[in-house]
């Protein structure tokens, strides 16, 4: 599988996300309830080695103590894929979230997207900037995410970054809050994906575009190949994955981003 260089850190083009993983659907409370259920233990561990086995080589996943834990149990078992973490609001503050990634052997770490979006509508970057100097300091490589592409605009001019996480949709206001709420009203429209899509051309940094088919409102063969046509050379695309009753999504999905890659080039 091609690579690209995040920092000092060589990652997979494609990279499994986890948001499915802790029960985060963007779609209704029910949803998350049922991936919650479907993703034990024992099925996150065997969707990373699922993943391993394809040439996948990093992860995507919130630096909690779920996924941590999870983490732990899967690299004493053997288990080779790096972890990339992202801070969690619900734990405190985002230094909080740092150390957690720090302490649990993430290779990387970037501050949560809606975390950034409150920042900016809150007069509060300052902090974003203290808590990438942390992570920088740790050893790291170091981005932010965001789903207001205004977001990597400030970014560009005041932040020392090594890599972007830029989602494809601005589904909610997190004016208010960080945090987005299980079952709460989100909305996906494209005109958002275009302008994250300029947005992206015009970054210094490599970006890991995500969410790329609007939390399942999309087919692979849109959402992944749309995103595969518009990677720069140096960037990547992370995936959730809920494959409860489809065991071979994984593969699928690989192989529709891998043959639209190869038709642009």
């Amino acid at each position: 599988m091609d690579t690209v260089r995040i920092g000092s850190l060589e990652v997979s083009r494609f990279i499994i996300g986890s948001n499915p993983m802790s029960g985060f659907s963007h779609q209704s409370a029910e949803m998350d309830a049922r991936m919650r259920h479907y993703y034990t233990t024992a099925q996150i561990k065997r969707l990373l080695r699922d993943a391993e086995a394809l040439g996948i080589n990093t992860v995507i996943a919130r630096a909690d103590h779920h996924i941590m834990r999870l983490l732990m149990e899967y690299w004493d078992e053997g288990g080779a894929l790096q972890w990339i973490a992202q801070t969690c609001p619900e734990l405190g503050t985002i230094e909080r979230g740092v150390q957690n990634a720090i302490n649990g052997g993430a290779k990387a770490c970037y501050v949560h997207g809606g975390v950034m979006d409150y920042l900016l509508a809150n007069g509060g970057l300052d902090e974003a900037a203290r808590a990438v100097e942390m992570i920088r300091k740790a050893g790291m490589p170091c981005g932010v995410a965001g789903h207001d592409p205004e977001v990597f605009r400030w970014a560009e001019s005041n932040l020392d970054v090594d890599f972007y996480m830029c989602c494809y949709y601005n589904p909610a206001s997190r004016a208010h809050s960080p945090e987005s709420t299980s079952g709460g009203t989100e909305w996906f429209s494209d005109k958002d994906r275009d302008l994250m899509i300029e947005t992206i051309s015009g970054l210094s940094k490599p970006a890991i575009h995500y969410k790329v088919m609007a939390a399942g409102r999309k087919t692979p063969e849109e959402g992944i190949g749309f995103a595969a046509e518009h990677l720069r050379p140096g960037d990547a695309v992370c995936v959730g994955i809920y494959d409860e009753g489809k065991p071979g999504m994984l593969a699928e999905d690989l192989a529709i981003f891998e043959k639209r890659l190869l038709s642009v080039r």
